[in-house]
């Protein structure tokens, strides 16, 4: 990272007090930039809470549905960088409520795309996809050259904003690109339907962990403070116009099961309790994994944390967060 880069940048946040946001709010302004953060939602738990950061941002409340309350916080806070994270992240909350997840997904990014394109202060735009917008391929790894062909409604809004930003960039030379990364994991994820997290708050309860597939689903995971370092650098990279309009996949590039990822986390934990495998998802992908090659050649990316460290980091915080 370049040293004193973000110092008084003004930084726009959607989505800040999510699991994402959060952890790049916190090391932004540990790179003393001013951040402004969309915030739709209230989150005591939030890690943006929790850590007192919010005490330095300056908070918007609203939706990333309002479109001239976008247009309002980029024009008077004169923002220079944008990382556009607000989404429906959850994928089976997407199946049970897809207009919502359309609305957000989908309006939310033209809706930040259009009111950066009408402000020329803007320098770059970060949107973040997901590796689901690839849907499901034949051939893996998925990289960046793979269609969009999203089936089911989580991939689809991500197929259909990934889609939208690349024609913002094709149609007005907007400064936009768009990561694609795996699932993330760490402390401060308050998602507990999610496998890491939930496993471990069951392990801290002495209860079963529950698999809601059959366990036998491939999944790409990846460790948060890798995610937020990623934006990082990504936007830094940014200063090359030519970046504009690419997309990159971040992955630790692990191939895991679910059922093999819980066993190393009762593993880690020394626990002898054995996980309930309730064989009950239904439009998921089975297998799915990224290839990091593009990042690493043309960023010079590369992840910080291995799988073993980061769990261990992660089972950590939330021994520290139900502790408390």
């Amino acid at each position: 990272m370049i040293k004193n880069y973000w110092k008084n940048k003004n930084i726009f946040i959607t989505g800040a007090t999510g699991f994402l946001g959060s952890w790049l709010s916190k090391y932004l302004l540990e790179m003393q930039a001013n951040i402004v953060a969309l915030i739709r939602d209230w989150v005591p738990k939030s890690n943006l809470l929790n850590s007192k950061a919010l005490d330095k941002v300056n908070v918007v409340r609203g939706n990333i549905e309002d479109y001239f309350l976008l247009e309002r916080i980029i024009n008077e806070y004169e923002v220079d960088t944008v990382f556009h994270l607000a989404a429906q992240t959850i994928v089976s909350i997407a199946n049970n409520n897809p207009i919502s997840t359309f609305e957000t997904d989908i309006k939310g990014t033209w809706n930040i795309l259009e009111a950066c394109r009408r402000n020329k202060k803007i320098k770059k735009i970060i949107v973040a996809s997901s590796d689901k917008a690839y849907g499901d391929q034949l051939e893996l790894p998925y990289d960046e050259k793979f269609p969009l062909i999203g089936r089911h409604p989580y991939d689809v809004s991500k197929s259909c904003a990934d889609l939208i930003c690349r024609a913002y960039f094709e149609t007005y030379a907007l400064p936009v690109c768009i990561t694609r990364c795996g699932n993330f994991y760490g402390g401060g994820d308050l998602n507990f339907n999610r496998i890491i997290p939930g496993t471990i708050r069951s392990i801290l309860n002495n209860e079963p962990p529950v698999i809601r597939s059959d366990g036998r689903f491939i999944r790409d995971y990846f460790y948060i403070e890798d995610g937020v370092l990623a934006y990082i650098l990504l936007a830094e990279k940014m200063e090359d116009p030519k970046l504009f309009g690419e997309a990159f996949n971040f992955s630790n590039e692990i191939q895991i099961t679910v059922l093999d990822l819980v066993n190393k986390i009762i593993k880690l934990m020394n626990s002898n309790l054995k996980p309930i495998i309730l064989d009950e998802v239904s439009n998921e992908i089975k297998h799915q994994y990224l290839s990091a090659k593009k990042a690493r050649e043309i960023l010079g990316w590369k992840p910080k944390f291995n799988l073993e460290s980061s769990l261990k980091k992660t089972i950590d915080y939330y021994k520290n967060f139900f502790a408390g």
